[in-house]
C-alpha cells in the first residue's frame, strides 16, 4: 500500500466517523422533540378528560344551552382525534396543523361556554365547577409550557440539521425533513377563568 492509499483510507475513516457522530446527534435531538410532544399529549389528554365533567356539571344549570354544550363536546372529540393522529407522528406537518386547528375550535367552544356561564351565577359558584375550572386553567398552563419546550427542542433539531456540514449528511442519514413547530392560534373569544374573591 502506498502513502496516498493510506491517506485516502484515513480520510474516509474520518468522514465515516464524523457521519456517525452527526447521525447519533440527529437521533438524540429527534428523540428529545418526540418526547417533548409526548409531554404535550399527556397534558392535552388530561384536559380532554376534564371537559366532559365540566359539561356534565353545566348541564344541570344550563338546560337552555344544549347547543353550546354539544359544541364543546364535539370540539373536544375533534381535538382528541387530532391529538391521536399527531401523536402517531409528531413530525408530520399536516397532523400538527390539524391538531392546532382542532385546538383553536376547542378553545373557541370553551370560550363560548365561559361567556354563557356568565348568565348562570349559581353555576359559577358551584364548588365542583370552580374546582374543574381551576384544574382546566392549571392544565392550560402546563400545555403552554410543554408546547414551548417541544418547540424549543424542534428548533434545536432543525438548527443542528440545517447547519453546515450536518445539512450535507442529514438527507443521506434519513433526516431530510425539518421538524414542525406546534403553534396554537390564540382565540380572542377565550376568557380567563372566573376569579374568586373573598
Amino acid at each position: 500500500m502506498d502513502i496516498s492509499s493510506i491517506i485516502a483510507l484515513v480520510v474516509l475513516a474520518f468522514i465515516a466517523l464524523y457521519a456517525i457522530s452527526i447521525f447519533n446527534k440527529l437521533v438524540a435531538l429527534k428523540n428529545q422533540f418526540q418526547n417533548g410532544f409526548a409531554q404535550i399529549e399527556v397534558q392535552l389528554k388530561r384536559r380532554y378528560d376534564l371537559i366532559p365533567n365540566l359539561v356534565e356539571i353545566a348541564k344541570g344549570y344550563m338546560a337552555h344551552e344544549k347547543e353550546t354544550l354539544e359544541n364543546v363536546i364535539a370540539a373536544r372529540n375533534q381535538a382528541s382525534a387530532g391529538l391521536q393522529k399527531a401523536a402517531g407522528d409528531p413530525n408530520n406537518p399536516s397532523a400538527l396543523k390539524d391538531l392546532a386547528g382542532a385546538e383553536a375550535v376547542l378553545q373557541g367552544a370553551l370560550g363560548q361556554l365561559n361567556f354563557v356561564m356568565e348568565d348562570y351565577p349559581d353555576l359559577k359558584a358551584n364548588q365542583n365547577m370552580m374546582q374543574l375550572t381551576e384544574e382546566l386553567t392549571s392544565t392550560e398552563n402546563k400545555v403552554g409550557f410543554a408546547r414551548q419546550a417541544f418547540n424549543d427542542q424542534v428548533m434545536a433539531y432543525n438548527t443542528y440539521k440545517q447547519s453546515f456540514p450536518q445539512n450535507f449528511f442529514a438527507g443521506f442519514l434519513g433526516h431530510a425533513a425539518d421538524a414542525t413547530l406546534l403553534e396554537f392560534e390564540d382565540s380572542k373569544e377565550i376568557q380567563a377563568a372566573p376569579k374568586v374573591s373573598f
